[in-house]
């Protein structure tokens, strides 16, 4: 159950601002940025930066800037990519003010790659129609980006931002929301903290870590979404969960990436006898949709004749010039790429699902918000066309901001308490042993390929592991990961990035959104629990 206010224990703390944003990545420090000189607290369970997943995406930001490119293309990319669910309006309204944020963060000091003429290099990724890829350094824009806001945050005198804050649970008074608590310390403080509110923004990040091969950082644990279900709040599409086709099998946790502008300039992938495979399973081959890109290489690992990216004839000798991320992780591991095929693997990459909100970031609870990969927006439908995260981050991070200049009159200060209580579960850099299953699992019953028996197995294990871990941090992310198992067991059909073996067609009876709360999803899995 979410905190209440009456269970804290009052102690004297510095007077301070009222909005809390929960979250050091790209979504939270942009949306800090676009409410100064309003004063916020910025809280992040790691230095601003470090943890968040938004620092290493590696291919950029789409935006329709080039001149044959237009709204109208970027859009329809993003519908046909997303199999049917894409909210169309939501997406053409992200889709219109990309330009403004690319714009906003090259004041920020992001140094996009320009032309010798100073125009914007735009690059293109599979699924695309266009070159609209706004990058850094061939595969550097996320760490760019987190870069300059990083500096920027640190100069804005309204922002505080306070570091090692891991927040495990919402305060809510029935409906609303009504603060944060956190535990001090990088997690390691047996006393948590309550950071009262009026208005929360919840910028927590992605899902990755509750399955066993990810490129997401370890942060990434779903536990924003199961703090929300746990308060009530509605979440949206939590069976969709994108794997990255093109994660380098090299045995890492997490797995390092191996971009899609690779693909985007020519590299193809091949199994250990040579033969490029995606050429048999989709027109655009290697630059098909993620899912079915992703679906490819799967098979082809699981036969046993494995998956290679090649990319000696497209990138060859300018390799470490154009992807240099990419070219050192490859020569960490002995690996060429000059030369040599690199060895990949899917890895869950991205959560099209989560908190439900509306065009201007509003949850289903009063007093929060919700931006980036937390939520479910609906711009992505049932797979995300690839590089609109980080535009959808922004635009909804900057659409906040207005939301609660808007509605809140100017910060009032008052005393926050600080004492919420204390307990012994504290935070460790080692996954607990029922992580561990957890992620096993994951993997196994709700990865590349579902099915109605596994999911029913999975939602029995996810029961005995609650049991036997009742804390509070991990039922935030049991709480995730059976709201994503009960949404894939819900859609009896294959669509984006959920592929169902025993139904493996769209079915028109589910061509539309999955809608769930905690409490539904509990009414769900109870069926299955013996």
């Amino acid at each position: 159950m979410p905190t209440n206010l009456d269970s804290i224990r009052p102690q004297s703390w510095q007077g301070i601002d009222d909005i809390v944003i929960v979250g050091g990545g790209l979504a939270g420090l942009f949306c800090a940025l676009k409410l100064a000189p309003r004063p916020v607290t910025v809280l992040a369970a790691a230095p601003i930066g470090q943890g968040a997943s938004s620092a290493w995406a590696q291919g950029g930001i789409a935006a329709a800037m080039s001149p044959g490119d237009s709204f109208d293309k970027h859009l329809a990319d993003t519908v046909a990519a997303g199999a049917g669910l894409v909210e169309e309006k939501i997406a053409r309204l992200m889709i219109s003010e990309g330009p403004d944020r690319i714009h906003d963060l090259l004041a920020y000091g992001v140094p996009f790659d320009r032309d010798l003429e100073g125009h914007l290099l735009l690059s293109r990724e599979a699924a695309h129609s266009e070159r609209r890829i706004v990058r850094v350094a061939g595969d550097r824009a996320g760490g760019a980006i987190m870069e300059a806001l990083i500096a920027t945050v640190r100069r804005t005198a309204s922002i505080r931002v306070m570091e090692g804050y891991v927040v495990e649970e919402l305060i809510a008074e029935g409906r609303f929301v009504s603060g944060v608590v956190a535990r001090p310390d990088a997690g390691q403080s047996t006393a948590r903290v309550a950071f009262p509110a009026r208005a929360v923004v919840l910028c927590s990040g992605g899902v990755g870590h509750l399955y066993a091969v990810t490129t997401n950082p370890a942060e990434a644990r779903g536990t924003g979404v199961g703090m929300a279900a746990k308060a009530g709040a509605v979440i949206a599409d939590p069976e969709f969960v994108q794997f990255h086709p093109t994660a380098i099998d090299i045995g890492h946790d997490p797995a390092p990436l191996a971009t899609e502008a690779l693909r985007g300039d020519g590299a193809v992938l091949v199994n250990r006898a040579g033969h490029r495979f995606m050429t048999d399973l989709h027109p655009d081959a290697e630059l098909a949709p993620r899912d079915i890109v992703a679906r490819g290489v799967f098979a082809e690992v699981a036969a046993g004749r494995g998956a290679y990216l090649d990319c000696t004839k497209a990138v060859g000798k300018d390799f470490a010039a154009h992807f240099p991320t990419v070219y050192a992780s490859c020569m960490a591991a002995g690996i060429d790429p000059v030369t040599q095929a690199i060895p990949v693997v899917p890895a869950v990459h991205y959560h099209m699902g989560g908190i439900a909100v509306d065009a201007d970031g509003r949850t289903s609870l009063d007093g929060l918000w919700a931006a980036g990969e937390v939520t479910s927006s609906g711009v992505h439908g049932a797979n995300r066309l690839a590089s609109n995260s980080l535009l959808e981050a922004v635009v909804f991070a900057g659409r906040i901001a207005d939301s609660i200049k808007g509605m809140l009159p100017e910060s009032s200060l008052y005393e926050w308490p600080k004492a919420a209580g204390e307990n012994d579960d504290l935070v460790t850099l080692e996954d607990s042993a029922q992580l561990k299953e957890l992620r096993r699992l994951m993997s196994m019953h709700a990865g590349v390929i579902r099915n109605a028996e596994g999911l029913k197995t999975l939602i029995r294990e996810l029961a005995r592991l609650e049991r036997e871990r009742p804390r509070v941090r991990f039922s935030n992310i049991t709480a995730t990961a059976k709201l994503i198992a009960v949404g894939a067991l819900q859609r009896a059909e294959s669509r984006g990035a959920q592929m169902r073996s025993d139904h493996p067609r769209m079915d028109d009876a589910f061509h539309r959104r999955t809608y769930l709360t905690l409490r539904e999803a509990d009414r769900i899995a109870a069926e299955f629990i013996g």
